[in-house]
């Protein structure tokens, strides 16, 4: 490698051939696998020990380079069916060690001939924990992560550093609108489990917004006798109002939910205003976009939150739910809130937002995954919420 300054080289145990480049000029060298190339993203930490086909295929993660903390990431391959979208979405993928060759039942294709198919890089043999730790105390840094079989000998860190630090990252970008559907469809695969063939013919139409939805959100959608249609994220209120639908959901998704909001906030207020009032359901970016439009602000948090081992406070009822949550942006709901709404949920970890809800209206939004898909099933119980509430609005028409 060729580089000029005061800039300090780091290598990690062996390995010349995969590069990790970070914005402030550390590199560190480790051992390349997956997809060939080059990619900008910015560098987050994962703490889940499972589902990395599920995080890596969640259109959350767009432009976003995934440090997994859990030493063993591929160790039980990939298959067809643990997909959460069309395909992978992050920029990259940093582990602890090589990805092992599969042992387990399910395993239709190796890690790292996935990661070539999906034309996605990654870097092993990395102190993950020391990393993990640097983006506590610093925050979520752009990155440049390099994988070159024949070696890193004419990579000019100079002029990488230039292009990466001109890469305006996640702040600003509308993501929603890479990651979304370009025309609308309907949904009707339910949770996979034996009994799912009882649930009963869909009875309630719910429109779902696609910023970057999860293919298991519209499962438990469909599972409690939903009929889904999905629609692109930039449908705007009298598209989605002429599908006569009796509930609302707003997926998760990418990007600065104050960019998305541009166009999205202007279409969840006139929503909003129907009577009686069209029940809304939000996750993760639709959370965030929600709070906008009924006039709360976000920022950006240090380095987010990701994993599927938050615990979050109900304050209703004092319940603490285990949580699987993937999101850069907060509400900023530490100061007065709007009339009407109010703070719903917590995270132990560190007071942040988790939640809000609308006084004596059927609209409620929260910050995290309870479809999980990875994660645990604490919070199952809000699409059933959704769902009650949607009954009850079409009972009371």
């Amino acid at each position: 490698m060729k580089r000029s300054g005061a800039q300090t080289q780091t290598p990690h145990h062996g390995g010349q051939n995969a590069l990790l480049l970070l914005e402030d000029g550390t590199a560190i060298t480790g051992a390349g696998f997956g997809a060939h190339g080059r990619r900008l993203g910015e560098l987050c930490f994962n703490t889940a020990h499972s589902g990395y086909q599920e995080i890596l295929t969640d259109p959350s993660y767009a432009d976003q380079i995934i440090t997994f903390t859990f030493p063993q990431i591929g160790n039980t391959g990939v298959n067809p069916e643990d997909l959460e979208s069309r395909g992978v979405f992050a920029r990259g993928v940093v582990t602890r060690l090589p990805p092992p060759q599969p042992s387990n039942w399910r395993a239709r294709q190796n890690f790292n001939d996935w990661l070539r198919e999906h034309d996605t890089p990654a870097i092993a043999n990395i102190d993950t924990r020391t990393l993990t730790r640097r983006i506590r105390d610093r925050g979520s840094p752009r990155a440049m992560l390099v994988h070159q079989p024949e070696g890193l000998a004419d990579i000019n860190i100079d002029e990488a550093l230039e292009e990466l630090r001109a890469w305006n990252g996640l702040k600003g970008a509308d993501l929603a609108a890479d990651v979304s559907c370009r025309e609308a469809y309907d949904w009707s695969e339910k949770l996979w489990r034996s009994d799912s063939a009882a649930v009963k013919s869909p009875d309630r139409h719910i429109v779902a917004v696609d910023f970057g939805v999860k293919r298991n959100i519209l499962r438990h959608l469909a599972d409690l006798g939903a009929r889904v249609t999905v629609v692109p994220a930039a449908a705007d209120a009298e598209q989605i109002l002429a599908r006569e639908p009796d509930g609302l959901f707003l997926s998760n998704g990418p990007g600065d939910p104050a960019a998305t909001g541009r166009y999205a906030e202007q279409t969840l207020r006139r929503i909003m205003s129907e009577s009686p009032a069209l029940p809304i359901f939000g996750i993760c970016l639709g959370h965030q976009i929600l709070g906008r439009a009924l006039g709360i602000d976000t920022y950006k948090m240090p380095f987010g939150h990701h994993g599927a081992n938050h615990p979050v406070l109900e304050h209703a009822s004092g319940q603490v739910a285990i949580t699987s949550q993937n999101h850069n942006f907060c509400l900023q709901t530490e100061n007065k809130m709007p009339d009407g709404v109010f703070a719903s949920h917590a995270s132990l970890f560190d007071g942040s937002n988790e939640g809000l809800a609308v006084r004596d209206r059927p609209v409620f939004s929260v910050q995290f995954h309870p479809e999980a898909s990875p994660g645990p099933h604490d919070a199952h119980n809000l699409f059933a919420r959704f769902l009650g509430a949607v009954r009850r609005r079409n009972q009371n028409d």
